[in-house]
């Protein structure tokens, strides 16, 4: 694949990136030495010696800038195909850059919103309060008299990412011609998968229907709190929302100091995340210190909705069998519930996977819930999983995530709080929501609905296979596995068998001109020709060749 010439200068970037962290091999088995006519000298700059492979593929993705770290940070949820050494490094990527200046920020919010910036707020505070690779955030005030906060995209940032991504699908293609393991842990399809999930983030409209889709969770709560969106000042570029102030909580001490309860909050905020996961299936996929807050009235607050997950009713239902599966004991139940969540491949070593769950369910066996881990349950479950290829949806991935993350939040705060304890209610809650008459009701109304469609369908396509019977158009086509295999050796032992026939007839016409002789007693030259005595060489002869055919075979 030719190198794009206007991305001359970033893949030598990468490749200097590469070449420096170790992964001098990769850049020389691409090719790029020869695209890039790179000096073979490069290949000396390593200065990896002392560091292991999973800190350098971090460290690669660090140097390559937003769209490489932003990937590997939305990799680190994919603990069904990656390693979990990688996965460790993954989490630590940063994703801190300078700011950008106040007169930029200022230029885009005018254009962006396309009025004077005194028009719109009566007081904007130049210095940012965040600034990470995609945007920074800035506090203000509308003229009504609300406070926000104003999240400012990176001028530029939506061309360096589009551009980063379009160089990693050249290079994954280039690799995935080369190393078998490109296709074993799915890169093209997670390149995919987060390239859309990244140029999603660069709209900042989708962070504010996310926003009020997790708000309305809450209305008439009053348990959490989540920021308004305010449209008239929002854009692709330009978010604008309710500014919030609180106490963080990776700030436990603080919290003690002025008087709250921190297993109170933490038990708030595990209640508040199982509530989004598992009763309204959309929920905060990044719920970290910085985007958690307590307020005044205790109230835990959610912030920064970029990254969030949606689990259907049906994956709902099918995780519920697989914690099921898991509290009976049942390791036939728990593979299909994975089965029916994940994508098995066709070469799945079954007997294999059903010996690494009994492991799995032995190891749980009479612990008590409130002495589980969820991150190490999780981490075995996914652990299984890549071992035999199975890809898991991305969004139990991402719930597996958060609820990672959160176990870290809560053991900061309290360890004496239990998630698996806490999660006990929503699952029983699930289970019933299962077998309720009423969903029961709909779903065989659905099932219904979906059979008399087809019913009343049913006339329709056989008037249309008549016609395309009529017209001779009908094409039949059957694959069965190994047809061919089947049908070559059929063919061969009907050829056996036709030549054990004709030796068979030869030999009794033979057998027949002997006894003619003898009885006659007159002699077999026929012409001259020794007609019993070549007969007899040649029958001995075919004899030979059809042993030696059926020895050759090995199927003697």
């Amino acid at each position: 694949m030719a190198v794009r010439i206007k991305h001359v200068g970033r893949y030598r970037e990468i490749a200097m990136a590469l070449v420096r962290h170790g992964f001098g091999y990769m850049v020389e088995e691409l090719g790029l030495f020869q695209l890039l006519a790179l000096p073979r000298r490069w290949m000396s700059r390593e200065e990896h010696a002392s560091k292991t492979l999973s800190e350098r593929i971090r460290l690669v993705l660090q140097e390559l800038g937003p769209a490489f770290v932003k990937l590997g940070q939305l990799a680190s949820t994919r603990a069904d195909l990656l390693p979990d050494p990688v996965i460790r490094e993954l989490v630590k990527l940063q994703d801190q850059v300078p700011p950008f200046s106040s007169d930029t920020a200022r230029g885009i919010l005018e254009q962006e919103l396309d009025m004077p910036l005194e028009e719109i707020f009566s007081r904007f505070e130049d210095t940012p309060v965040a600034a990470a690779s995609i945007g920074q955030v800035h506090l203000g005030k509308l003229r009504s008299g609300e406070a926000v906060a104003i999240k400012v995209q990176r001028p530029g940032i939506a061309r360096i990412v589009q551009r980063d991504l379009d160089i990693l699908r050249e290079l994954t293609t280039m690799a995935e011609k080369r190393w078998d393991w490109v296709r074993q842990y799915q890169i093209p399809q997670m390149v995919e998968e987060y390239a859309a999930a990244l140029l999603a983030e660069l709209d900042y409209t989708v962070e504010g229907r996310n926003t009020e889709k997790i708000a309305l969770q809450y209305e008439g709560d009053g348990q959490a709190k989540i920021p308004e969106i305010y449209w008239d000042q929002t854009s692709s570029r330009i978010l604008t929302m309710e500014y919030i102030e609180g106490i963080k909580l990776n700030d436990p001490d603080e919290l003690a100091k002025r008087g709250y309860d921190v297993k109170d909050i933490a038990q708030r905020l595990v209640d508040a995340i199982l509530n989004q996961i598992f009763l309204h299936g959309f929920f905060h996929a990044d719920p970290h210190p910085g985007n958690l807050m307590v307020l005044k009235d205790g109230r835990i607050a959610f912030i920064d909705f970029g990254m969030v997950g949606s689990l259907s009713e049906e994956m709902r239902k099918h995780l519920a069998s697989l914690v099921i599966g898991l509290m009976r004991k049942d390791t036939e139940a728990m593979i299909r519930a994975i089965e029916k969540l994940g994508m098995m491949p066709d070469d799945i070593d079954e007997r294999g996977l059903h010996n690494d769950l009994d492991k799995l369910r032995a190891k749980y066996y009479d612990i008590s819930f409130s002495k589980i881990s969820v991150g190490q349950a999780l981490n075995d479950l996914f652990g299984v999983a890549q071992r035999h290829r199975i890809i898991m949806p991305p969004d139990i991935l991402l719930m597996g995530k958060s609820l990672l993350t959160l176990e870290g939040v809560i053991e900061h705060l309290d360890p004496t709080v239990s998630i698996v304890d806490m999660a006990e209610p929503f699952g029983r809650k699930l289970l019933k929501d299962r077998f309720n008459p009423g969903k029961i009701k709909n779903r065989l109304f659905r099932s219904a609905a979906d059979m008399a469609e087809s019913v009343m369908g049913l006339p329709g396509q056989l008037r249309q296979l008549s016609s395309i019977i009529s017209k001779g158009k009908l094409r039949l086509e059957v694959s069965v596995p190994e047809l061919e295999t089947l049908l070559r050796r059929l063919d061969q032992i009907s050829n056996r068998l036709s030549f054990s026939i004709v030796l068979l007839a030869f030999c009794i016409i033979m057998v027949g001109l002997i006894i003619g002789s003898s009885i006659s007693h007159q002699s077999t030259m026929l012409w001259d020709i020794p007609v019993i005595e070549i007969g007899f060489l040649v029958a001995i002869l075919m004899v030979a060749f059809l042993l030696y055919s059926i020895f050759k075979s090995g199927r003697f």
